[in-house]
């Protein structure tokens, strides 16, 4: 697996294992610490933030120091090979520490639970309880249950299960940026994705609670969120009795304002009609999404975008092969030619807006010629960022069942490196067209390399690197004149 030119943060390999450390609730504390690790993408970042809600009114304090924990949970992906394989060690080092301290309860939560839960429990012995993505709320029990010398399991999908009504501790946070989940769960039956299986069917949550947290983060201090599903356009709610609408700035202008084919909360409200409700809350909350599957992505969101400046004018778009037989055997259900037009309505309805995506390379059957076709692809739409990958089955899905994984592992290393190095151009072309243009820029902090410096995300997803100035602070936006760049990041100086 490679990850390369990216600075999306839906998935952020920086964040790969992160330990969270919380502050603990005051008047709450049952003696016992909790120690939580997670892997994947924003998705699973978010879910434990859920988790760290529910334990801390549980009276749990947070350690980051698995060593000293009496409770070990660890938050899993099985989109690839080496997430799982990397999950797998770092449970090995659990069992370690568990044999040191017997009464320590290990755990592990969200994506693998439901495909691996007897080899965790049964054949290698690693885990006490294993809890899938829908059962959360569950996990006073299942500790108990573990407490009492029983293993515990609960993998239940659910059809209803969005956790609206807990608010999520931050993790891990630097004040300014937030994810909040719209949905959960995932339709679309691409065949080489196990997402569908491990976190059950689509269902959105209601726009109500979206916009009371959005506002909340912003009476916080926050300044950014990222509205997180797997398939964010295909959000869709109907109305259901709410005894109260949320007081937060710009709600009730938002329900007159809403589209009418985004609805209003007289009747349905689509994507589009929530991105209007939550950028209607004050124009300094920059809105970013992710991730859009091209068979949703409508114009109606697009012009929803173009007629507000903080929502950010940058799109995820994974294509993931440009020849549309692979495509079909993905089962991405849209073409090369619906892709390219999607393509082509970003950037007539929304000049400059950057695109980013996901390529597999080396998909069962895929030849040489299209493999080609994603190359030109790439040349098409010039993508600002990517993240690229080598195919690997995954247990359980369409692909593995259906199509023998018949491409040589050389092969496709040789594919992933020509995209790669294509890419690397791509995002150095796009990042030199900014060159010379003012940036607005969200100070998010110090930048990794000097304190004497700042950075920060352009509305473009860009990042940009500038020197401090005593006159601004993270969380204030600044006007930044791009000067140079590398293959990934602005660097410019703030003006008047």
């Amino acid at each position: 697996m490679m990850d390369l030119i990216s600075q999306d943060k839906t998935h952020d390999e920086s964040r790969q294992g992160e330990a969270l450390v919380l502050d603990p609730i005051e008047g709450k504390n049952n003696g016992r610490k909790l120690y939580i690790e997670s892997y994947g993408c924003a998705m699973n970042f978010s879910d434990s933030e859920i988790v760290a809600s529910i334990l801390s009114e549980q009276g749990f304090k947070t350690t980051g120091d698995f060593n000293d924990a009496d409770v070990v949970f660890i938050n899993t992906c099985s989109i690839r090979e080496n997430a799982e394989t990397r999950v797998r060690n770092r449970l090995k080092e659990f069992k370690v520490a568990k044999g040191k301290n017997p009464g320590m309860v290990v755990g592990v939560l969200g994506c693998m639970a439901e495909r691996l839960k007897a080899k965790f429990l049964e054949e290698e012995k690693l885990v006490d309880v294993v809890v899938g993505p829908d059962a959360y709320r569950d996990l006073p029990n299942l500790i108990d249950q573990v407490d009492s010398g029983q293993k515990a399991v609960n993998v239940l999908l659910s059809r209803e299960e969005t956790y609206a009504d807990i608010n999520p501790v931050r993790l891990n946070t630097n004040g300014i940026n937030a994810f909040v989940s719209i949905m959960r769960g995932c339709d679309n039956m691409c065949s080489f994705c196990v997402v569908p299986f491990t976190r059950g069917r689509e269902r959105s949550r209601d726009p109500y609670s979206i916009v009371q947290e959005c506002q909340d983060l912003f009476n916080n201090g926050y300044r950014e969120v990222t509205l997180l599903g797997q398939n964010v356009d295909s959000y869709k709610w109907a109305k259901q009795p709410h005894p109260t609408l949320p007081g937060g700035e710009g709600f009730e202008e938002a329900n007159e304002q809403v589209s009418p084919t985004g609805g209003d909360l007289e009747g349905a409200v689509n994507f589009a009609g929530l991105l209007e409700m939550v950028a209607l809350i004050h124009p300094d909350l920059r809105v970013r999404f992710s991730t859009s599957h091209p068979k949703d992505i409508t114009d109606e969101v697009l012009y929803t975008m173009a007629r507000h400046d903080n929502i950010c004018k940058y799109i995820h778009l994974p294509v993931q092969s440009g020849n549309s037989r692979i495509l079909d055997l993905m089962n991405r259900t849209y073409t090369r030619e619906w892709y390219i037009d999607r393509v082509d309505a970003i950037r007539r309805i929304l000049p400059g807006c950057a695109i980013s995506t996901d390529v597999i390379t080396g998909f069962c059957t895929e030849t040489d010629e299209e493999h080609k076709e994603t190359v030109s692809m790439m040349e098409y739409v010039q993508y600002d960022f990517a993240y690229m990958f080598m195919y690997s089955e995954r247990p359980g899905t369409l692909a593995a069942k259906r199509y023998a994984d018949d491409i040589p592992e050389e092969v496709k290393a040789a594919r992933l490196t020509e995209i790669v190095a294509l890419q690397q151009k791509m995002s150095h072309l796009r990042l030199q067209q900014q060159l010379g243009k003012v940036q607005k820029v969200l100070i998010e902090g110090l930048s990794k390399k000097s304190k004497d410096d700042y950075c920060g995300r352009t509305d473009q997803n860009a990042m940009m690197v500038f020197p401090k100035d005593d006159r601004f602070k993270p969380g204030m936006y600044v006007n930044v004149m791009a000067e140079r760049c590398t293959t990934a990041t602005l660097m410019g100086t703030i003006v008047d």
